[in-house]
């Protein structure tokens, strides 16, 4: 069975490439099978330069607004959790040393990490993988 995708999109004025006018851009995020991307695209109302970039990095700025407009989405593990796998899956997936990954399993575990939903649908994904039922799910705060 196929993965479905998963994508959080955004709305924002940014400066036209072309003739520095106001352009209207467009990112998405989105979990593509195992894997994220960000992809954006603007038309420029004043000259008409029309642009898309798929696969680039996602600036802070912008998943702080991802994170405003659509909300949390939380990381949950259900008991009994299996504390060396989450780890390993943790520090492969976010690159992250042992110091790191303990706070990080500790926030898991008590259901506070957070991030954008396709992200955490991501580590969700491949906890499963590794055998650890988890899940992604939005938060009300």
């Amino acid at each position: 069975m196929g993965k479905t995708i998963l994508a959080e999109s955004i709305r924002y004025s940014a400066v036209c490439q072309e003739c520095g006018a106001q352009a209207e851009w467009c990112g998405v995020q989105a979990l593509v099978g195992e894997a994220l991307r960000w992809d954006v695209d603007a038309t420029c109302p004043a000259c008409g330069f029309a642009v898309a970039v798929c696969g680039g990095d996602l600036l802070a700025e912008l998943r702080g607004r991802l994170l405003s407009e659509h909300g949390r989405a939380r990381l949950r593990v259900a008991p009994p959790a299996k504390n060396a796998a989450i780890m390993r899956v943790l520090r492969a997936e976010l690159g992250i040393g042992l110091d790191g990954v303990r706070a990080v399993l500790d926030q898991v575990l008590t259901g506070r990490y957070s991030g954008t939903l396709p992200e955490m649908e991501l580590l969700a994904r491949k906890l499963r993988a590794s055998g650890i039922e988890a899940v992604a799910s939005r938060t009300a705060d």
